[in-house]
C-alpha cells in the first residue's frame, strides 16, 4: 500500500473515531511540553532579540553591519540544517538523551556569548545555539503529537505554536528593555538559570511511549539536506544584500554572485537530496506523505504565513523608527499587544480545533488575519504608533487562533508513524519561510529607501512609509496565497469523505 494510499484511510478512520472530551492531559506530558517549550522559546527569543543588539556589537567588536548580520544568518542557516534531522533522531534515541543533548547545547553556547571577547567565538556560539534550537523544538512537537489524547491535540499543538509565534514577536521588545538597563551580555546570563530549570523538569517529566530503531543515517542525504537548506536560506539573504547595495549606489556584484551560486547550488542540491531518499530503504525524511495533495497545499500555507508573521516584527520595528522616528523600545513594544494576545489565543484556538474540526478555525481566522496587512496598506502613509499596533494587533489575534491549527490538520491526514517526518518538514518550512520574510520585506524598504536623503530626514520618513505600503500590499497577497491553498486543501478532503 502506498504511502498516500495509507494517508487517505488513516484520514477516514481518525474522521470515524468517536471525540473523547474526558481524556485527562497527564501530568507528566505538560511537564514535558513545558521543558522542551522553554528550551524552544528560549531558543526562537534569542533569534530575533540579537537583531537589537546590532548596534552595541557593531561598536564592541568593531564590525560594520554586513559583518554583524552573520549572527543571525548563521544561526537560521545552523537551525534550518538541524531540523530535517528530528525525524532520525526521534526514531534512534530516546526522548530524555535528545532532550539532554538540546539542553547541553543551549548552555555551552550561552555560557561562550557571556565570556566571547571575539566576534568568530560569537559566531561559534550562535552555531550551537542554532543546533540546539534546531533539535528541541521538533522535539516539543514529536511529544505532543506521539502522547497527546486525541481529543486534546489541538489545544497542545496551539502551546506548541504559542512558544514558535510569539518568541519571535516579543523579542525585539525583550532586547529593547534589557538592553537599556543592562549590558547585552545579561540576556545570555539571565537564559541559563532558565535552560537549567528546563532541564530539571523534563529529566522528571519526559516519558518513552515509543520504541526506538535502529535508523540509517545516510551521510550523502545529512549532505544534500544540508547544502540544499543553508544554500537557499543564504541565497535569500545575499539577495537582500544584493539588492540593498545595488539601490544605494554601492558594489553589490560579490553578494549577487554569492547569491546566484547559493540558489541554483541550494536547488541541485535538494533535487538531489529526493532523488537520494526515493531510493534510500531508510530516508532521512519520508518524503512520500508530501504525494497528498491535501498535505501539500497545507505545508504551502505553512511555508508562506511565516513570511508575513515572523516579518512583521521586522517591519513594525523598522517602520516604527524610521518613518514614524520613534525610540527602540517603543518600536518594538509596538508589537507586544500583539504577541500576547498570540499567547492567549493559540491553546484557544486548539479548543476550537477539538470541537468544531479544522475548517472553520483555520479558514475563518486567516481570512479576517489578512484584515491587518489590508488596513496597513490602505493608511500607510498617514500612521500612527498606536494605528501600527492596533492593526497588526488584528493579524495577531487572528493568526494566533488559526495557525497552531494548520500542522495538526496536515499531520491528521498521514499515518502517525510518519508523524516525525510530517513535524521536521513543517517545522524546516516555517523557519524557512522566517528567513524568507525577513529578507524580502528587508529588501522592499531598502529600495524605498534608496536616494531619499538621510535617516531622519522628512524625505527618507515619507520614502520609509511608502516601502512600508509596498510590504503590507506584499503581505496581503501571500496571505490570500495562504488561505487559498487551505480552502483548496480542505475540499479536496470533504470530496473524499
Amino acid at each position: 500500500m502506498t504511502v498516500q494510499q495509507k494517508t487517505t484511510d488513516t484520514h477516514r478512520a481518525v474522521a470515524a473515531s468517536p471525540n473523547t472530551p474526558d481524556d485527562k492531559i497527564p501530568v507528566k506530558l505538560i511537564g514535558a511540553i513545558i521543558a522542551t517549550g522553554a528550551l524552544a522559546f528560549i531558543g526562537i527569543l534569542t533569534e530575533t532579540v540579537m537583531t537589537v543588539l546590532f548596534p552595541a556589537l557593531m561598536r564592541e567588536f568593531h564590525v560594520d553591519t554586513a559583518t554583524v548580520q552573520w549572527i543571525t544568518t548563521i544561526y537560521l542557516l545552523t537551525v534550518a540544517a538541524t531540523m530535517p534531522m528530528s525525524s532520525f533522531l526521534k526514531r534512534r534515541f530516546r526522548l530524555k538523551r535528545i532532550f539532554v543533548a538540546a539542553v547541553a547545547l543551549a548552555l555551552i553556547g550561552s555560557v561562550i556569548m557571556v565570556v566571547a571577547h571575539a566576534f568568530p567565538l560569537l559566531i561559534v556560539a550562535r552555531i550551537i545555539q542554532g543546533i540546539g534550537s534546531g533539535v528541541a523544538t521538533p522535539l516539543m512537537m514529536n511529544i505532543i503529537l506521539e502522547q497527546s489524547p486525541r481529543s486534546k491535540i489541538g489545544r497542545l499543538m496551539g502551546v506548541g505554536s504559542l512558544v514558535i509565534t510569539v518568541a519571535p514577536a516579543i523579542g525585539p521588545t525583550v532586547g529593547g528593555a534589557v538592553t537599556t538597563i543592562l549590558p547585552w551580555r545579561a540576556i545570555f546570563v539571565i537564559a541559563v538559570p532558565f535552560i537549567l530549570l528546563a532541564l530539571l523538569l523534563g529529566m522528571l517529566c519526559i516519558e518513552q511511549k515509543s520504541p526506538t530503531e535502529a535508523a540509517y543515517l545516510d551521510p550523502f542525504q545529512v549532505v544534500t539536506i544540508v547544502v540544499a537548506l543553508v544554500g537557499m536560506v543564504l541565497g535569500l539573504n545575499q539577495a537582500g544584500v544584493a539588492v540593498s547595495a545595488a539601490v544605494a549606489g554601492r558594489s553589490s556584484t560579490r553578494a549577487a554572485v554569492v547569491a546566484i551560486v547559493s540558489v541554483v547550488v541550494g536547488l541541485a542540491a535538494l533535487a538531489a537530496f529526493c532523488w537520494l531518499t526515493k531510493r534510500a530503504f531508510s530516508p532521512l525524511l519520508r518524503l512520500g506523505i508530501l504525494r497528498d495533495p491535501v498535505v501539500l497545499l497545507h505545508l504551502v500555507a505553512y511555508l508562506v504565513m511565516p513570511i508575513v508573521s515572523i516579518g512583521f516584527g521586522y517591519v513594525i520595528t523598522n517602520v516604527a523608527q524610521l518613518g514614524l522616528g520613534t525610540n527602540a523600545f517603543l518600536a518594538g513594544s509596538l508589537v507586544l499587544p500583539g504577541a500576547l494576545i498570540g499567547a492567549v489565543c493559540a491553546p484557544v484556538g486548539g479548543w476550537l480545533y477539538d470541537r468544531f474540526g479544522a475548517v472553520g478555525p483555520v479558514l475563518i481566522p486567516f481570512g479576517v488575519a489578512t484584515l491587518g496587512p489590508v488596513l496597513l496598506f490602505a493608511f500607510a502613509l498617514h500612521l500612527t504608533p498606536a494605528m501600527l499596533a492596533g492593526f497588526y494587533f488584528v493579524f495577531g489575534f487572528c493568526f494566533a487562533l488559526g495557525n497552531s491549527n494548520v500542522m495538526t490538520s496536515a499531520l491528521s491526514s498521514i499515518p502517525r508513524q510518519f508523524a516525525p517526518d510530517g513535524n521536521a518538514i513543517f517545522n524546516t518550512a516555517l523557519q524557512f519561510g522566517g528567513a524568507a520574510g525577513t529578507a524580502l520585506f528587508s529588501t522592499i524598504l531598502a529600495v524605498a529607501q534608496a536616494g531619499h536623503g538621510t535617516e531622519g530626514s522628512a524625505e527618507f520618513m515619507h520614502a520609509t512609509a511608502v516601502g512600508g505600503q509596498w510590504v503590507f500590499a506584499t503581505m496581503t497577497v501571500i496571505c490570500v496565497i495562504g488561505w487559498v491553498s487551505l480552502a483548496a486543501a480542505f475540499r479536496i478532503r470533504a470530496r473524499r469523505g
